[in-house]
């Protein structure tokens, strides 16, 4: 029935995917997940239909088909959504989260490496130099295909879908160092998953975290200063997006420290659920 809203809500396992069918930005309400996932060995891409995966032939960011080959989500390992050229993400991009400093008139953009990326179900580990290490939710652009000097009325041609973040951040370390390159790319501080997203208003999606079970974060991503397409097409003014990149869009709200043996989730809505816990390291 066209212009219903379905939340149909699936948890598989331990990794906690929520699996949410919700109206598409176009009103056909026709939205698409795609997941990363290894099975028996292999790496594979596929489109989640309900409690299952159907794998693709071919590549997803050129020409793929579906195949007869599907796999029940609780038997698969969902993998980082994609394996990017770079992840690139947004400073103060909610009012919430700055307080009284007035937000950029333009993104403000900083890079994560593609190192620090973290599957679903994975452990965030926790460095032995840093004791203040915080959770950010965090929308996640996928780029689908090449942009360079996207015009913004035409940005969104250009982003394949949204997935979860959480853009894990040692405060000590992004306060006192120079830059941000070991306080924001530390191995495991890029969690993201479990889905990509196609088809959602991305510009006004439920967004919120999860500590041990206690929302911490709550808030809509049409609060964001810099939305979506603007996003894109500023980033593809100065640098060349590629498809697979990221883009962590910045969190909202206060955040707060996370100690071994938390565990921490991230809930986009029509994306599913991003489950991770937390260690120290070794």
């Amino acid at each position: 029935m066209k212009n219903c809203r379905v939340l149909v809500v699936l948890v598989v396992g331990a990794l906690g995917l929520l699996v949410a069918a919700a109206q598409g930005a176009d009103g056909s309400g026709k939205v698409v997940r795609y997941a990363r996932f290894e099975v028996g060995g292999s790496v594979a891409y596929g489109i989640v239909e309900g409690d299952r995966v159907r794998k693709l032939s071919g590549v997803l960011f050129g020409t793929w088909a579906k195949t007869d080959t599907t796999y029940a989500l609780a038997d698969v390992k969902l993998l980082a959504p994609t394996q990017p050229t770079k992840v690139l993400a947004l400073a103060g991009n909610y009012k919430s989260h700055v307080g009284d400093r007035a937000p950029s008139k333009a993104p403000e953009v900083f890079f994560k490496v593609p190192s620090a990326l973290l599957a679903p179900g994975g452990a965030i580990v926790i460095p032995k130099a840093t004791q203040n290490v915080h959770y950010e939710a965090e929308l996640v652009i996928v780029i689908g295909k090449r942009a360079r000097n996207v015009p913004a009325d035409k940005a969104l041609d250009y982003v394949l879908g949204v997935t979860c973040g959480n853009d894990v951040s040692a405060r000590d370390w992004q306060k006192n160092d120079v830059q941000w390159w070991r306080a924001k790319g530390s191995d495991t501080f890029g969690p993201c998953g479990p889905v990509i997203a196609s088809g959602l208003d991305y510009d006004n999606l439920l967004l919120q975290l999860r500590l041990n079970g206690q929302v911490k974060q709550r808030q809509r991503t049409r609060d964001m200063v810099h939305g979506v397409a603007e996003t894109v097409s500023w980033i593809s003014r100065h640098v060349t997006l590629e498809p697979g990149d990221l883009i962590f869009t910045g969190t909202m709200g206060k955040t707060s420290a996370m100690k071994p043996g938390d565990v921490v989730e991230v809930e986009l809505e029509g994306v599913g659920i991003l489950k991770n816990r937390v260690v120290s390291a070794p």
